[in-house]
């Protein structure tokens, strides 16, 4: 009875919005905004990205993350980059960057950009 009547309320809340497909083109022109603090293949006032999606948090050995983000313990992935890039201090409190986009779109595009141009 109980898988019954989840079933039902999360149908009655209507369809889970997919996060939009990202363009990787677009996404590198918006990754120019990160380039104040972040590069491809230097650590700056934040850690390189070369690599970053599907790294674990914090695990770069020289680069002096935020206690909160070496003990976060997560891998960089679509969704935990689209969560971190909306409010990186909702999702992991105490981390240095306040930096963030507020477009979903945006969003999308620069996590294409980091998963295919960025490894």
């Amino acid at each position: 009875m109980f898988r019954v009547i989840v079933t039902q309320a999360a149908l009655a809340a209507g369809p889970v919005a997919a996060a939009p497909a990202g363009d990787l083109a677009r996404g590198e022109q918006i990754y120019q905004a990160c380039t104040d603090c972040h590069s491809l293949d230097q650590n700056d006032v934040g850690p390189r990205h070369r690599g970053v999606y599907g790294r674990e948090a914090g695990s770069l050995a020289d680069y002096p993350y935020s206690d909160a983000l070496k003990n976060a313990k997560i891998v960089w992935n679509a969704e935990t980059l689209d969560k971190w890039l909306t409010n990186p201090q909702a999702f992991v409190p105490g981390a240095k960057m306040f930096f963030h986009l507020a477009d979903a779109q945006d969003r999308a595009d620069v996590i294409a950009f980091l998963k295919e141009r960025a490894r």
